[in-house]
Formats: structure tokens, sequence, C-alpha cells
């Protein structure tokens, strides 16, 4: 939340600033950004959004530079948004410094009069744009916290896949808004799916997208307003354009008065259901990988289930859109020389606390000594392995890159095993 204040359910503006992005060129961009805001001269509270990249676009040869640029881009941002008293929301290229590297996010910053009050990385790249090529996706979408209240982020592509709105609905967010650049060719998809975001999560949705051509793409402006109704508050035409609306918040809750869609979450599946025999779990597999699903296999005995096991699976499961786990039987367990009191938990109470795990989506326990048979039966599109692994060493690693596949080495969690946690529970 910003700091002194409180949020409210009173009425504030909200709008965008529709405007042709100008391909590496912040400069020309900042100054469409203070001519919109300039015609409506807002007054807050309120919130504007502008398009996806507002004022870089998709200029990759460029981007280390451009993603430097960005903090002194919010600075400006900010002078804006205390002028007139409002929040400013738009992606920008975010440069990220790790230790063990660094990498670019197409984030969403929400600015207001004292600066950066949230973002938002873009969960979904797309790949014909080959934007995975030059951006790392995000992870973790949270709602923001503003004096308006909690508002949730999506950045174009991201707006095809309804579960990051519901998401954030969920936690509380009253107002969605987008940051795009959508394609004319495309542009029933744009209304269709912002009104279908409002609609499914009862909130207001603003989205701004650019307009104009870029190269051989013509982008279908239309940015649009809308109610936790459906009903089309404002829309743009194909050309530039700045909008604003009253936002009544009331609206919400007399909507969701009615029934309500948002926040309903039941558990409605059988976890006992993902352990599962290979035949049957092949042709699950060929049919997710038939819808474009990318298959994460990993293997391991998990006979005391630990945090360094779940912290390694969740890893896993982040390379793909499904993850499978390989079981050791019993007996495998046994022929792997861990002692003679090993495995603890047999086979069918392990396998079903993996299940109960969130981020694993199927177990099948194999009898041999290594997995190579269930990999290459279910070819998976990313072979993981805990711990310093070499690729070459890893089973099943040949095939699953011969198949055109990746396979990774994941660093297990330190001071974390199932032997060293026997160890203190027999000396305590």
């Amino acid at each position: 939340m910003e700091k002194g204040v409180k949020s409210s359910l009173a009425p504030y503006r909200a709008g965008f600033v529709q405007f042709p992005v100008v391909m590496g060129a912040p400069a020309a961009n900042l100054a469409a950004v203070r001519e919109g805001l300039a015609k409506l001269r807002p007054s807050g509270p309120g919130i504007i959004v502008l398009p996806e990249l507002w004022a870089t676009g998709f200029a990759y040869d460029q981007l280390p530079a451009l993603a430097a640029a960005t903090p002194q881009l919010l600075r400006e941002l900010q002078a804006e948004a205390a002028r007139y008293r409002m929040h400013l929301a738009g992606s920008l290229p975010e440069a990220v410094f790790t230790e063990i590297g660094s990498a670019i996010h197409n984030t969403l910053y929400l600015v207001g009069p004292q600066g950066v009050c949230g973002q938002y990385r873009k969960q979904q790249l797309f790949g014909p744009m080959a934007e995975d090529l030059h951006f790392a996706p995000g992870d973790d979408p949270q709602p923001m916290a503003t004096s308006l209240g909690l508002i949730g982020g999506l950045v174009c592509y991201d707006l095809r896949f309804p579960e990051l709105a519901r998401h954030q609905a969920a936690q509380g967010a009253g107002m969605l808004v987008v940051s795009a650049e959508w394609p004319a060719a495309r542009l029933h998809h744009w209304q269709a799916l912002v009104q279908a975001r409002a609609i499914e999560n009862q909130l207001f949705v603003v989205a701004c997208n650019t307009c104009g051509r870029v190269g051989g793409t013509e982008f279908a402006g239309h940015s649009l307003v809308v109610g936790p109704d459906g009903t089309v508050l404002a829309e743009a035409d194909a050309d530039a354009a700045a909008t604003l609306v009253t936002i009544d918040q009331a609206l919400i809750a007399e909507v969701r008065q009615r029934f309500r869609t948002v926040g309903v979450s039941p558990h409605r599946h059988h976890d006992q259901n993902k352990i599962i025999d290979l035949l049957p779990l092949a042709e699950v597999v060929a049919r997710y990988k038939a819808v474009g699903r990318k298959v994460v296999f990993t293997n391991g005995c998990f006979d005391i289930l630990h945090q360094g096991h779940v912290t390694y699976l969740e890893a896993a499961r982040k390379e793909g859109d499904l993850l499978i786990v390989g079981l050791n039987s019993d007996r495998s367990v046994r022929s792997l020389g861990k002692g003679d009191d090993r495995p603890v938990n047999h086979e069918q109470s392990r396998a079903r606390v993996l299940a109960a795990l969130g981020c694993v989506d199927f177990v099948v326990v194999f009898d041999e000594e290594t997995p190579h048979h269930l990999i290459t039966t279910l070819m998976p599109d990313v072979l993981v392995k805990g711990g310093d692994w070499p690729v070459e060493k890893i089973v099943g690693a040949p095939e699953v890159l011969a198949a055109g596949g990746r396979v990774l080495s994941i660093p297990l969690v330190d001071n974390f095993s199932t032997t060293r946690l026997l160890e203190r529970i027999r000396n305590s």
C-alpha cells in the first residue's frame, strides 16, 4: 500500500492514453504520453493505462540499453502522476541481475504520485513474436495495493489466460489493467476477451492498446473500459485517443450481490487420481502433447518428504506445463543400497503424499533400478535431475536430447536430505 493513504470505495476516474508506439524512441513516446495527459487534464484520484512497452516498443536490438533507461522513465512518470494526482500504468523492459546471470522482463509498472507502488511481470510470452527469446517470463502474479484499492495487472498475451486474472480477482482486486500491443487482425478477440475478463471476475477492466503500423503489423487500437457486468463504458477507435470515465466501485458489490463467481474455488479434484500406471499415463501424455503442453519429468525415492524435495519439485514444475514424478518402488529403493531400513514409508504412502503437492501432476511408480523405460516411453520435453549431475550422466538424457528436448540439473537445497533427517531422528 502507498505510504500515508488508505484504500477507499469512493468513485474515481479511470481511462487510457492510446497512441502509436514508436519503436526504440523513448523521448517521442514520452512526449505522446504527456500530450494525451494534457488533453485529458485529469484531476485525481484515478488511474490511466498506457500501451505495452509504451516507451520502447519491441526494439529487440536495443533492449539492454532501453531497459537501462527504465528507472529514469519511471521518474518521469512519477512527475506526471504527481502533476495530475493520478496513477499511471504501462509496461516497460525491466533488467534484473542476480548472482547467476541477468534477465529482462516485460513489466507492467503502476506509478503513483509517490513513485512505483506495484509491478507485474508478463507471464505468458508470445512465441510468434519471439518474445520468449528476448524476455524472461514472470511468476507469482499478485494484485497491486494502491489508494484506489487492489489492482490486478495483465500484459497483452496474458489476456488469453483467464487463470491469471482469476487469481488476482480472488485476492480482492476490484480492477484489472491491461497494457497491450494487440494486432488489428485479431481485434474481435481483443474486444471479446477484455469483456470476458470483466464478466467472469465481476470487476472493472481498463485495457489500453497501441495503434498505427509498425513494420508489417497494423495494431488494433480500440482501448476499452468495461464494467463488472460487462458493459462497455468507453471504447476508442483505431486512432490515437485519450479517455476518462467515472468508476463507481459500489457497482462491484451490486453485481456480486446478485450472484458471485469471483472467489468461488472448491477443490473438486481427487489427488489420488494423480497416481497412475505407465500405459494409461502414456496415453494421457500423448493427448497433452497434442494440445501443446510441455511435459517435465523427474524421479526419485522421496522417502521422507522435506523442504529440499518440495523446493526442487516446484522448480522442476516451472520448466513446463505439467510435472510427472517417477517414484522408485520399495524393491527399487532397496536395490539402491540405501540401507536395510529403507524405505521408511512404503511406495503407496510416498506416492499419495507426492500426489497431494500442487506442483505435481502425475506420479508413476517404477520397479527397475533406473527410470530409463519410463523416460523412453513418455519422452518428456524436459528431463530434470536434482543435484550436480552432469547432463551426460543423467539416465535418459541422450534420448530426450535426440528428440529435441532439454535436460536440466537443478541444485538441491543445502542441508536437507532424507539420510540426514533419519540420522537426526535416530540420535534424538
